[in-house]
């Protein structure tokens, strides 16, 4: 009898997994892929939508365009998973039934409780969200004045927050646009827990693009004209954009799996297996251990990208009931843009350390081309290379 493999999830983890399981299976099982939108998304160049939205064009990649023919694709977002019954519940109450399933529904953006931050923010997880961002910076731009610039705040100096505010300095110098920037980190440096060299070089990036920079206190509050800082700073806002932090998606919640009781995201062995041996999960929405390692791969579209090939490898394995692989994240150096400049730091292969300038710039734009390339060619991947 022929095996049902399904696929959740058209992000890095989804999509990759997708491309292998495709090169793997061939007429062995039958592959469906299940997604709440019928494209993927370059989610690690999509601030440069904030800028520019026409470069929405360039990241985003119908599913058509992407999976073979002989994979059937529904559009809908997973609202349950019975791992008893092996059925998938989408929020229209269609089902799709499974003999080995991929989690990959990546994250969510979390909140930790703040009181009015859900309610006031944007969040940076989609197309639809990164598009909306530039229609409120437009328009808070629009209705300033030289001596009455609008107020927008970034919280969160990860790296989705750093090259966000990057971008909408980009927006604000290129219109010149009446717009004073706020990024808020409440740990004692951007890009936290990094190398010192790396945070000094990011921290001066953006101050060069006058993004006034704010760290070592918490947000704590927020109502729908200010944002509260610790104990007595307060930043009015027009646009408040959240970045700082990522939670399991509701669904992960209805799956008896093994999961991390706070986060909700899915516990998995080194070779993606979780607690149900036809359950495997990866990217955003795990937590894959490393072997002999105390922390779990990162929630980096790098580690989804790397841990997709193997996972798609694993179901097919786990079908031929072969030994699975093992796999641990290498970790290739980090990439981090700030509006048109960039810094690298720590990437294999290069001697140097920490570097900006145009040779920083070129190996972004380079990674994000490959992966392009891998997902709908090398032709897409030269159309995207200037917008990067």
């Amino acid at each position: 009898m022929t095996e049902d493999v399904v696929v959740l999830g058209s992000g890095y983890a989804g999509t990759g997994a997708i491309k292998r399981l495709e090169s793997e299976l061939d007429a062995e099982a039958d592959l469906t892929w299940v997604s709440d939108v019928d494209h993927h998304l370059v989610l690690h160049e999509s601030h440069r939508c904030i800028r520019n939205p026409d470069v929405k064009e360039k990241i985003t990649f119908d599913v058509s365009d992407i999976k073979s023919p002989a994979t059937r694709f529904v559009q809908g977002r997973v609202d349950a998973i019975d791992t008893d019954e092996r059925v998938i519940t989408l929020a229209d109450d269609s089902t799709v039934e499974y003999d080995y399933l991929l989690v990959g529904i990546g994250s969510k953006t979390a909140f930790f409780g703040i009181d009015g931050l859900e309610e006031h923010s944007l969040t940076l997880k989609s197309l639809e969200d990164v598009l909306e961002i530039h229609d409120a910076v437009t328009e808070a731009a629009r209705e300033a004045a030289r001596n009455d610039p609008a107020q927008v705040v970034v919280g969160g100096a990860g790296l989705s927050g750093i090259q966000s505010a990057g971008e909408i300095a980009e927006f604000r110098d290129k219109h010149r646009a009446p717009l004073e920037i706020h990024l808020v980190e409440g740990l004692d440096s951007v890009f936290p827990n990094n190398d010192p060299v790396v945070q000094a070089k990011l921290r001066k990036l953006l101050e060069e693009k006058d993004v006034e920079v704010h760290t070592g206190e918490f947000i704590g509050e927020v109502d729908d004209a200010t944002v509260y800082v610790g104990d007595e700073t307060e930043l009015d806002y027009d646009v408040l954009l959240w970045t700082g932090g990522i939670t399991g998606q509701d669904a992960a919640e209805t799956a008896a799996l093994d999961k991390d009781e706070r986060s909700n995201r899915i516990e998995a062995a080194s070779d993606f297996r979780t607690s149900d041996e036809r359950v495997f999960a990866l990217g955003d929405a795990a937590l894959v251990d490393q072997s002999g390692q105390d922390n779990p791969a990162p929630p980096t579209a790098q580690a989804a990208w790397q841990a997709a090939e193997v996972a798609g490898e694993n179901i097919a394995r786990a079908i031929r009931d072969e030994p699975l692989v093992e796999w641990t994240h290498e970790d290739k150096g980090t990439l981090i843009s700030v509006g048109s400049k960039a810094v690298a730091h720590d990437v294999k292969g290069l001697p140097m350390d920490t570097f900006g300038g145009p040779a920083a710039k070129a190996l972004k734009k380079t990674v994000a081309a490959r992966w392009i390339t891998t997902v709908t060619g090398f032709g897409d991947a030269a159309k995207a290379f200037p917008d990067m």
